[in-house]
């Protein structure tokens, strides 16, 4: 498998791409034996060039959903044209795209537009297997809490309450003055009809043969497959030993209070950076004014010769 940097289109290095764990779910496509893959929130294109890859071999395609995709997957579906690049949100998108072997969802990280997604996905394999299904953010901050990438999208009846910038931090269900700053955050966790998890969860609490593996890792992965399929055991062999793991429980625990810390204390020195490039400006401006000139002018006279207001002076007070 071709080695990566996770981090080249993560500049805060939260850890949000799912090539973090391509280890992991490449195998699981594999063991699905999918030669079609559709991906559903691509943004950069990190995961998507390793699924690329992934493909090649065995003449696999791939499929990448995303309305607003960054100037690296454009670029990337240009370098390779085997990628074919949907620029569409997933619910339009998903009724009309070829059904795959493989979904891997990880669009607007949202009840409602999770639950849509999966009917739609059901509805159009009603006559031939469920694919393979993978999900990102089924763990915290996600997993119990709706997230919205345009809230006007969203029917009024299926949006929470809403927290504008929240800022949010696992030990805390509502909204914490230093933690991670979300855009448009549900103002609270928990609860029916809340986050990515509780929506996988609602769909597969509607099926028997359905199974749900959890990964506890990089905010948490969902893997779901239907014991119906051929190749059921070799998806459940694959992730038996990573599924609710309580090593990797504890770690990815330990990593996203860290984290929460980090871009708390990273938007602080980012804050304090523009407060003092703002005071540098206005020092700037003041110390070249005529104002300040004629102020020194007659500081030196009332001092007899010798100014009692100087640059130094000035700079030492507003330091």
């Amino acid at each position: 498998m071709q080695r990566v940097d996770p981090y080249a289109n993560d500049i805060g290095r939260l850890g949000v791409a799912l090539s973090n764990v391509a280890e992991i779910l490449l195998p699981c496509l594999d063991a699905a034996r999918a030669r079609s893959v559709l991906e559903i929130g691509a943004y950069a294109g990190d995961f998507t060039e390793l699924l690329l890859d992934w493909a090649a071999p065995h003449g696999g395609r791939v499929t990448a959903v995303d309305p607003a995709p960054q100037q690296a997957l454009e670029k990337l579906a240009r370098r390779r044209p085997e990628l074919e690049l949907v620029r569409e949100t997933s619910l339009q998108a998903l009724r009309h795209v070829d059904v795959p072997d493989a979904v891997v969802i990880d669009g607007d990280h949202n009840h409602y537009t999770v639950g849509e997604e999966l009917r739609l996905i059901a509805e159009r394999a009603r006559d031939s297997a469920l694919p393979l299904l993978v999900f990102h953010d089924v763990g915290w901050p996600h997993g119990r809490r709706d997230d919205y990438f345009d809230p006007e999208s969203i029917p009024e009846e299926h949006r929470r309450p809403i927290a504008p910038d929240g800022r949010l931090h696992p030990d805390d269900p509502g909204i914490h003055p230093e933690g991670i700053r979300y855009p448009w955050p549900a103002a609270r966790e928990g609860g029916p009809r809340n986050g990515v998890l509780t929506a996988v969860e609602d769909f597969v609490s509607g099926r028997t043969d359905l199974r749900l593996a959890v990964v506890p890792a990089f905010f948490g992965v969902g893997i779901v497959w239907s014991e119906n399929a051929p190749w059921a055991d070799s998806v459940a062999e694959t992730v038996a030993l990573w599924d609710r793991n309580p090593l990797l429980e504890r770690l990815e625990e330990n990593r996203v209070r860290h984290l929460a810390v980090h871009r708390y204390m990273a938007d602080e020195a980012a804050r304090e950076a523009e407060r003092g490039a703002a005071k540098d400006e206005l020092l700037r401006r003041l110390l070249g004014s005529r104002t300040f000139a004629l102020a020194r002018l007659l500081s030196r006279l009332r001092g007899r010769g010798t100014a009692t207001l100087d640059e130094d002076q000035v700079r030492r007070a507003l330091d």
